[in-house]
């Protein structure tokens, strides 16, 4: 007969592993706090539990536990190793002290593909401007440019005192006809180094949101109807969605405070 000691050595096997038992209860959720949490995130699927938490009031560490508990964790990307350089991020030290824009492409159904263009403030991570059109032309990046202007100024013309505008060096953006207008608002252009995209990490990283939070959760039919959801989802973002960088706030609180 074989001993259990003999059974460990030749398994490498601790002999308290074979002798262990669980002794603490299993951790019990409540359901009165479980079920809004399960209700929000069945609703949008990859709200992480500061979202949520902020959302509906809750402390995160408590919601953090009920995630964990009852396995609602949202699938972090694999991290890879990717050289960065040295430059200056997209960041500010206060409101209109650095924009940045970008486009991205949308699926419109029977439209076919359709173009994003994206205005941010790096300060308060306020959407401020963007235009969804069949065109990628540099009529599209600047109708949200100036969609940007009247929605923080109130009107378009020259901006009292300049302030930078971070792109990529599409044609887009690189072209005559965008950098006159520009120029004419009295607005400063700075591109980032070529194959840095990452120096626009602010106005990329809210691309990223937008389409896992909105565009891939939705079969649009039309433009129309990509142009209704879309504005739907910005105007939540902007007032309701906290935003952790933002201390929790929402980009229209930290506007507010910092205005």
């Amino acid at each position: 007969m074989v001993t259990t000691s003999q059974l460990c050595r030749w398994f490498e096997v601790p002999r308290r592993t074979v002798y262990y038992r669980e002794t603490k209860a299993p951790s019990k959720v409540q359901a009165t706090l479980a079920e809004p949490i399960k209700a929000l995130i069945e609703q949008e699927p990859s709200f992480g539990y500061r979202t949520v938490a902020g959302l509906l009031g809750l402390n995160k560490n408590t919601v953090q536990r009920i995630f964990q508990l009852n396995g609602w964790q949202v699938k972090k990307r694999a991290v890879g190793s990717r050289p960065r350089i040295e430059a200056k991020v997209s960041v500010a030290e206060r409101p209109d002290e650095r924009w940045a824009t970008d486009l991205c492409r949308v699926w419109g159904g029977h439209d076919g593909w359709l173009v994003l263009a994206l205005v941010i403030d790096c300060y308060t991570r306020q959407l401020l401007g963007w235009q969804l059109s069949r065109s990628g032309k540099a009529t599209t990046a600047a109708a949200a440019l100036e969609q940007a202007l009247i929605a923080r100024f109130g009107s378009l013309g020259r901006v009292t005192t300049p302030f930078l505008l971070r792109s990529d060096n599409g044609l887009v953006f690189s072209s005559r006809r965008y950098t006159a207008l520009v120029r004419s608002y009295g607005l400063k252009q700075e591109f980032i180094t070529p194959y840095c995209p990452q120096q626009n990490g602010m106005v990329e990283r809210v691309i990223r949101t937008l389409k896992e939070q909105c565009i891939h959760r939705h079969r649009f039919e039309s433009q129309q109807h990509a142009s209704r959801v879309i504005s739907d989802w910005i105007q939540f973002y902007n007032t309701r969605r906290p935003h952790q960088a933002l201390g929790m706030k929402t980009p229209a609180e930290a506007y507010r405070l910092a205005a």
